[in-house]
């Protein structure tokens, strides 16, 4: 039910809670067929859904599935298995329960994973259960926790795995920070079982430090594959449009350690620079103690590492070796093209850090540093909401500058019309332009940034006319000082958005040298260059955009 009184994000909320309400209640939902029902809203419901599931499946915080360490937990009312006896619980999650285990045939202590609810399971806990049954029982490495045997008990499906006795990662890292050197010696196979993992056609995507068990005698081991996900293709580099294992839009993982595609819900951007990122996360945690993203709660962590960069790991640890902060940060980079290009590559940074060798990571050539300078960051899907208002941008701008040629060419020489005209224009078309974008969604840290650069560049233009009274100048006289304001802007958005509008930003310097050539028609060649430089990317995320909401 809606109000008169509603405001957009009013009805978004109402219309979300149905939403979940639903998903709980209804064994067949779907959410593209309920967002049939609210065409207004779908796209702004799409990009929110990833982080409401994510939310709701972290509201009742669980113990890590799988983690076979700790004081074993006994139980008068264990599982009865055939062939298996099972001695005493030992780690409980949202999905299994692990229980130490003697199989008697062979006369060996196991782990055994069972699914938790057996037949009463969901479908999909079902299908996760199965898949790191599979995922896991193809992988053979000495630093995988392998399956030996899968099996259903009266309804309860699971499979044995050996017992690692040990502790987690997680709780070594609680412990403080690693050495160097400790932190390149225990991150090198795990870096190769994953590698291996890859290779085998299984992406882990949740890689984190309570997922590496170490045994008694410090050697890692990569476990709970809960969430792998299985391809066909050798090389899986930019991810797979199609899952089984979750709907449209949900993020796997877990945040502080998943890597932006999966913050992002974007599936089909997940591949093995996504479990890359992962890694560099866990080496960061080893480095400093902690995540490289902490919050108050999960949404703000997911926010976190779309928006924002980690501290650096020497701000946190002074005694991290820069070379190893290297590899963190190349490990971690938000476009997944940008780091390592496998698993085995950043084991082999870390081993030639350890061998006093040159690390890659500090290497770049001329032609990789020109490219990374012009190419997109990861930021740059935020200009989908601005692509509308950037082409209304453009024609204010044009408006204001060619209305402010005419006034001049009326023969009024006071400042009071220009300075009236800008200060008015600008000021009122930037309070409809800020209400129109709010209206699009929440607007994001990285647009309040692209705002206030904005916002200064207006105030630096009116204020010319203030200068220009100070110095006893003629109105309009540094009107060519526009252009280099303009061409400061894009500077600036082309190290937050693109790099691409450091070609923006020299167009608009270099129309200074005409403006001030050609006094007379300076607003004319202004207003055309600047509105051409905001029409033209405007138009192409609007199409972007268009194409997407599809």
């Amino acid at each position: 039910m809606t109000h008169p009184s509603d405001t957009r994000d009013d009805r978004i909320v109402r219309i979300l809670d149905t939403l979940l309400q639903k998903m709980h209640s209804e064994k067949a939902f779907n959410l593209e067929r309920e967002l049939e029902k609210f065409p207004d809203f779908a796209q702004e419901i799409r990009e929110l859904w990833a982080t409401i599931i994510v939310a709701e499946n972290l509201h009742s915080p669980i113990s890590d599935p799988g983690k076979h360490e700790g004081t074993p937990t006994q139980s008068s009312e264990l599982p009865e298995i055939n062939d298996y006896e099972l001695i005493a619980e030992i780690g409980r999650g949202g999905m299994g329960v692990v229980y130490e285990a003697r199989q008697i045939s062979l006369n060996r202590t196991v782990a055994i994973k069972m699914l938790l609810q057996g037949a009463s399971a969901t479908s999909i806990n079902h299908f996760r259960f199965q898949s790191e049954a599979k995922s896991a029982g193809r992988l053979d490495h000495p630093n995988i926790v392998s399956v030996f045997e899968t099996g259903n008990s009266e309804g309860h499906p699971f499979f044995s795995m050996p017992l690692i006795n040990g502790t987690t990662l997680a709780k070594r890292i609680a412990e403080g920070p690693l050495s160097n050197r400790e932190c390149a010696e225990l991150m090198i196979p795990v870096c190769r079982g994953v590698a291996y993992a890859h290779r085998q056609g299984v992406l882990h995507r949740d890689l984190k430090p309570s997922n590496i068990l170490i045994d008694e005698t410090g050697r890692p081991f990569v476990s709970d594959f809960g969430l792998a996900k299985r391809f066909d293709t050798p090389s899986l580099t930019h991810g797979e449009n199609s899952d089984t294992l979750t709907e449209s839009g949900a993020i796997l993982g877990t945040p502080g350690y998943m890597a932006p595609e999966q913050a992002a819900g974007q599936r089909e951007q997940v591949g093995l620079g996504t479990d890359i990122y992962s890694l560099g996360a866990i080496l960061y945690a080893c480095l400093t103690g902690r995540a490289p993203f902490q919050s108050a709660t999960p949404i703000d962590t997911l926010m976190m590492i779309l928006e924002q960069d980690p501290p650096l790991p020497r701000l946190l640890n002074p005694a991290v070796d820069t070379d190893l902060e290297m590899i963190v940060l190349k490990a971690m980079q938000k476009p997944a093209d940008l780091r390592y290009a496998t698993a085995d590559s950043l084991a082999d940074d870390l081993q030639a850090f350890l061998n006093h060798e040159p690390v890659s990571a500090r290497s770049s050539h001329f032609s990789q540093v020109l490219s990374r300078a012009f190419r997109s960051t990861h930021h740059i899907n935020v200009l989908e909401n601005w692509g509308v208002l950037w082409m209304w941008h453009a024609a204010v701008l044009l408006f204001l500058c060619l209305a402010t040629e005419a006034v001049r060419n009326s023969g009024i020489h006071s400042r009071i019309p220009y300075f009236g005209l800008w200060t008015f224009g600008l000021g009122t078309w930037a309070v409809i332009f800020w209400n129109l974008r709010r209206r699009s969604g929440p607007v994001t840290f990285v647009e309040r940034q692209i705002a206030h650069v904005w916002a200064a560049s207006m105030a630096c233009s009116t204020g010319l006319f203030g200068i220009e009274y100070l110095l006893d100048l003629p109105a309009l006289t540094l009107s060519p000082v526009l252009a280099l304001f303009a061409g400061a802007v894009f500077i600036a958005k082309a190290g937050i958005l693109s790099g691409e509008f450091y070609i923006h930003a020299t167009i608009l310097f270099l129309t200074a040298i005409p403006m001030a050539i050609f006094p007379q028609y300076a607003l004319s060649i202004f207003g055309v260059i600047s509105a051409g430089t905001f029409f033209l990317p405007g138009w192409k995320f609007h199409r972007i955009k268009h194409r997407s909401e599809r």
